[in-house]
């Protein structure tokens, strides 16, 4: 063996769980098909936005809230209904989604902080729903802005995985990309890919995809940890939501072209079983960066107190399609609408 543990994914994710892996003495390799200027991946882009619940800093802006408030919120936000049949596909995302708000209202804090990300004292009221009681979104402001915003979560981790290289115990192989996850008598035991050429293109531009050689790595343990399909917006239509209509001929893409979804389809083909791949979330407010980094990069507009918003035609748009209610919602909204074109005005009441 390789390794006691291999990771794909040199994400926030993987970089999360090389972390865990490191404190519990665990020989680790990370494989990643992008270079060392990527470590991080997407996160490194966010807002950084982290979901706590009845935290110090909600108190000290008079929110009330607590787990139980969380977790009717989580649940009306998620919509479950697919729990019929030997396996339901919801099964494990309630029993997560219910142990996640659990963390959020007890140790999640702590563990942050411990951690190395610190908080500002802004909370944000992210994703406020459709105003219902059992309704989607959040009944209270949860989103707490740690400092550096998604680089204040990022970097601590990327800290923690270059500390842990130094001291022997991690391996970070970047210029990797898993074709194969390795199956023997039931298990994954490794992985198989393709050596990539260097690039030392910036951060987030879509790099060299010319292959130089292969590896075949193997542990007891792998976790795939490769981000989702938001830069491949063929994977993006192929599982379009059917509630939304005929997917857009056009879009904007608010993560980097390494957000490709390959890893998703390679665990599928392992054995690994897919669920709910047509639950989707988009941001609508989402314009063309005038300096892109990457193929379609857009960037979303974050919405003043009392916007109005517009179609191409110069109507306003009718609830859910205004600012402020969840990303689902306004595309329900928005695929109602002639070429999907939409104008804000941000202030405007």
């Amino acid at each position: 063996m390789d390794a006691d543990v291999i990771i794909v994914g040199a994400g926030l994710a993987g970089l999360v769980a090389a972390r865990e892996t490191h404190r519990a003495g665990l020989r680790t390799i990370i494989i990643d098909q992008e270079g060392p200027q990527n470590l991080g991946g997407q996160a490194w882009w966010s807002f950084g936005g982290l979901f706590l619940v009845d935290s110090p800093e909600q108190k000290r802006f008079g929110v009330r809230d607590s787990f139980e408030l969380a977790w009717q919120d989580w649940q009306g936000s998620a919509q479950w209904d697919r729990f019929s049949g030997e396996h339901p596909e919801d099964e494990w995302a309630a029993r997560w989604g219910r142990a996640y708000v659990e963390f959020a209202a007890s140790e999640k804090r702590s563990w942050i902080r411990e951690a190395g990300i610190e908080l500002t004292p802004v909370v944000g009221w992210a994703e406020r729903g459709d105003l219902r009681a059992s309704g989607h979104g959040n009944s209270v402001p949860r989103f707490h802005v740690p400092w550096g915003t998604g680089t204040g979560v990022v970097t601590p981790f990327v800290d923690a995985a270059l500390e842990a290289t130094a001291s022997g115990r991690l391996s970070l192989l970047h210029r990797h990309r898993c074709d194969e996850l390795v199956v023997e008598n039931g298990a994954v035991v490794g992985v198989r890919g393709s050596l990539l050429e260097s690039d030392n293109s910036v951060r987030g531009a879509a790099s060299s995809r010319t292959i130089i050689g292969d590896f075949e790595l193997r542990a007891p343990a792998v976790i795939v940890a490769s981000g989702g399909i938001g830069g491949n917006h063929d994977l993006v239509r192929r599982y379009w939501p059917e509630r939304l209509g005929t997917p857009p001929q056009q879009m904007v893409t608010g993560v980097p072209a390494y957000v490709d979804g390959r890893m998703i389809g390679i665990a599928g083909e392992a054995g690994a079983r897919l669920v709910n791949q047509d639950r989707m979330w988009h941001y609508t407010e989402g314009i063309r960066n005038w300096d892109p980094v990457w193929p379609g990069h857009a960037i979303r507009i974050l919405p003043g107190p009392s916007p109005l918003w517009l179609d191409a035609l110069g109507r306003r748009l009718s609830p859910p399609g205004y600012p402020g209610t969840t990303p689902s919602r306004r595309c329900e909204c928005f695929a109602r609408i002639p070429k999907s074109h939409v104008t804000t005005a941000p202030g405007s009441s």
